[in-house]
């Protein structure tokens, strides 16, 4: 039985916390918390409706330090679970490390004012925490997380040696909507804005970003999904992955796009709706990116007429036993289903669904050591097992289809 801090009351947020909810039996009390306490409150009255379960709410502003810190010495958690923005890491683990309370995540830490995004600010925390006793889990939602995982556990089960691995995502959905963004816009569209990048015999290749000339796509064959156009992308697992699996000599992400929300894409590129400097408007300092984010559905809006699933996973290519062999370990998720159970789309279903996996592992000592840890390199079986269990049931097949070299 254990005390779990969730800061951040957006769509993940909303699912974290109800999955939580659902399983008294190891979150003994929970605390919601986030800058706009009323968000934490309507998610609270629809726990107490639906469950039966009493939750804490507070308001607090998770870029000050003495705020968090003054939350957590008051609410005493086990377990701090960051679901809020990705520029907030830093302040949050520092706060955890003040208040001596672990700490998990489902993205890695991005400055606010530079559209880059790598675990060397959180890695260099390594030393802190294993200091105070403390565990800190990097990237525990989907990807990253469950492909992470996936790595993982066919490492462990699969291969000697993995030379490979496509990391493919596909929402094969339909919002309704000319054009939204599945999770917080200022971080989706910074996060696909940029240079791609893939790891290739050792280093890093740069390629256009997927609005640009000359960039990196391919049709996949998707299970249930079938045929969809699949873009290179960087994306933030494969930093760490790369320095955790054996043998890889070559590692890519790829993201389906349909071709409205890529002319979209374009469209506010173009005019500068994307930027992320300031502009002067009518005589005060705006930043136009976060002008678009305050026009466009809110991701965690969208559930209720979302339509279609998911569909996520690896392709891996290694050796075992001297025998060379291709898998694909992937999962399914409907956002009908997931708005069913949880008022939620299926993208906030299965990043939501193993934050709150990950924090299980946690507070139950299955995930327990000292310092900083990308998901990988914490044994993967309990976390397969209790993905089939509680929502994202998992398969893994020969793979025979057709990936580009």
């Amino acid at each position: 039985m254990s005390r779990v801090l969730i800061i951040g009351a957006g769509g993940v947020g909303n699912v974290v916390v109800k999955k939580c909810a659902q399983h008294p039996d190891v979150f003994r009390e929970i605390c919601l918390a986030s800058r706009t306490k009323e968000k934490c409150d309507v998610i609270a009255d629809d726990i107490k409706e639906r469950y039966g379960t009493t939750i804490t709410t507070a308001r607090v502003d998770a870029d000050k330090v003495p705020e968090l810190v003054t939350l957590m010495n008051a609410f005493k958690p086990d377990l701090v679970v960051n679901v809020a923005l990705p520029y907030q890491d830093l302040t949050i683990m520092d706060a955890c490390l003040e208040a001596g309370v672990n700490y998990l995540d489902t993205a890695n830490y991005e400055p606010k004012d530079h559209a880059h995004f790598e675990y060397s600010w959180q890695w260099a925390y390594q030393e802190k925490f294993k200091k105070k006793g403390l565990m800190a889990v990097l990237g525990c939602g989907f990807d990253p997380g469950v492909t992470n995982i996936f790595c993982a556990w066919a490492q462990k089960h699969l291969y000697d040696s993995i030379r490979a691995i496509d990391i493919l995502d596909c929402n094969a959905g339909d919002h309704g909507h000319p054009f939204a963004t599945n999770f917080n816009p200022e971080i989706n569209i910074r996060e696909v804005t940029q240079t791609v990048r893939h790891w290739q015999e050792g280093q890093w290749i740069e390629t256009p970003a997927i609005l640009d000339a000359g960039c990196v796509h391919f049709t996949f064959d998707y299970p249930v999904a079938g045929p969809r156009e699949s873009y290179l992308l960087y994306h933030e697992e494969m930093e760490s992955l790369v320095k955790h699996i054996n043998g890889l000599e070559r590692i890519r992400f790829w993201m389906t796009f349909s071709q409205p929300y890529i002319t979209h894409l374009q469209v506010l590129e173009n005019v500068g709706m994307t930027r992320i400097n300031a502009v002067e408007f009518e005589g005060r300092k705006i930043i136009p990116l976060q002008f678009l984010k305050a026009l466009l559905p809110d991701p965690g809006s969208l559930g209720e007429n979302y339509t279609g699933k998911t569909v996520i996973g690896c392709v891996f290519d290694g050796q075992k036993d001297g025998r060379q062999n291709r898998k694909y370990i992937y999962n399914i998720c409907d956002h009908t289903e997931a708005y069913r159970e949880v008022q939620a789309q299926a993208v906030s279903y299965t990043t939501g669904v193993p934050t709150m996996i990950g924090a299980m592992m946690m507070v139950q000592g299955i995930w327990k050591d000292a310092g900083v840890f990308n998901v990988e390199q914490l044994d993967p079986d309990a976390f397969m097992e209790a993905l089939n269990r509680y929502g994202l049931p998992w398969q893994v097949v020969d793979f025979k289809g057709i990936l580009p070299e």
